[in-house]
C-alpha cells in the first residue's frame, strides 16, 4: 500500500496517475471498493478524506474499515488531502472530523510502504 498526501489542489491524483502509469478507471474517488472490487491490478483510493467523513457520518468506524479494507486490497495507493493544518475549527463535529482523519493518516503511514507528500505536483518520498 502506499499513501499520498497533501494539501487542496496540489496535483496529488494526476500525480500518481502520472508517476504509476494508471488509467482513471482504477480511481474510487471518495468511497472504497467493495469486497471483490480489489482485482489484480492497483486501485487507487482518491479523497480519503471525504470517505472517512461520511462514515463518521453515518456512525461508521472509519478506523476499523480501513484496517480491513487493506487486508483484502493490498496493491492500492490512498490519496488523502491533509486537513490538520491551518485554523482550528470552531465546530465539534468538525475538529473530531480532523484529528480522527490525522489518527488514520498515522495508522496508514506507519503501515505503508511509501508515503508521499506532493506540493505544487511535485512529489517529495517522505518513507
Amino acid at each position: 500500500m502506499k499513501l499520498v498526501i497533501g494539501g487542496y489542489a496540489q496535483g496529488k491524483l494526476e500525480y500518481v496517475l502520472s508517476t504509476y502509469q494508471l488509467q482513471a478507471d482504477r480511481v474510487w474517488e471518495g468511497v472504497l471498493p467493495k469486497d471483490g472490487e480489489c482485482m489484480e491490478e492497483t486501485v487507487v483510493v482518491y479523497q480519503l478524506h471525504r470517505w472517512v467523513r461520511k462514515r463518521i457520518l453515518e456512525g461508521g468506524c472509519p478506523e476499523e474499515e480501513i484496517q480491513s479494507f487493506l487486508e483484502g486490497c493490498k496493491d492500492c495507493i490512498l490519496i488523502c488531502d491533509e486537513i490538520g493544518s491551518g485554523i482550528v475549527p470552531a465546530e465539534p463535529f468538525e475538529r473530531q472530523y480532523r484529528e480522527r482523519t490525522g489518527r488514520i493518516l498515522i495508522q496508514l503511514a506507519a503501515r505503508a510502504e511509501e508515503v508521499w507528500r506532493i506540493l505544487c505536483g511535485i512529489g517529495q518520498r517522505i518513507k
